[in-house]
């Protein structure tokens, strides 16, 4: 079952064990094969977001110091319940430990290393990817629209399947770098780079 999604992301047809590997290295096996409806979408998309940690490259100043957590921010109202916090108990992403914030509506995100944007704040979205200008913050969301507004990376569903977009240039003008690796399996890459997509 994973093969055959993951097979509709590339242009050319690569073997099982090179979906397998993708799919490891992106949201790992036991994600991958979850989505079957034993795992919820939220439980996938705390799983992509402890992932996202790994294939993003920050700059140096994004870190107070070599020590400090990577942390990621759930702006508004926090869909995912534990399962963010479950994801990511006991993990470090390059010697970064890693930590959850809950902002409520309209907080400033600016010291999140990422920042999921809840649909709860749907009607100012645009004003606070704007008020991130410059910072070198990930942004993800799972509204329609988030990468045409700037936003970085959104969850789309294709029928009961979680999968991506990524806005390269949104990164880019945020001083971070998305791995190719990670854009490989994006559902669509928006950006001037194109991340090697023909």
């Amino acid at each position: 079952m994973q093969s055959n999604s993951l097979r509709e992301v590339f242009p050319r047809k690569p073997g099982r064990a090179v979906l397998r590997a993708i799919c490891a290295l992106v949201v790992g096996l036991a994600r991958c094969a979850g989505q079957d409806g034993t795992t919820t979408e939220y439980q996938v998309k705390a799983a992509y977001l402890f992932n996202f940690a790994k294939f993003v490259e920050w700059p140096t100043g994004a870190f107070r110091s070599p020590n400090s957590p990577l942390v990621i921010c759930v702006l508004g109202l926090n869909p995912f319940g534990s399962d963010l916090e479950g994801s990511i108990a006991g993990k470090t992403v390059g010697g970064h430990r890693l930590q959850i914030s809950n902002l409520p509506h309209g907080l400033d995100a600016s010291s999140c290393q990422i920042v999921f944007i809840a649909s709860s704040e749907r009607g100012q979205m645009r004003q606070i990817l704007q008020n991130l200008t410059g910072a070198s913050v990930l942004t993800v969301g799972d509204t329609s629209g988030f990468t045409d507004d700037g936003g970085m990376i959104n969850f789309v569903l294709e029928g009961e399947r979680v999968r991506f977009e990524a806005n390269v240039d949104a990164a880019e003008h945020a001083h971070l770098r998305l791995s190719a690796r990670l854009l490989t399996v994006a559902k669509l890459v928006v950006g001037k780079s194109q991340a090697g997509k023909p």
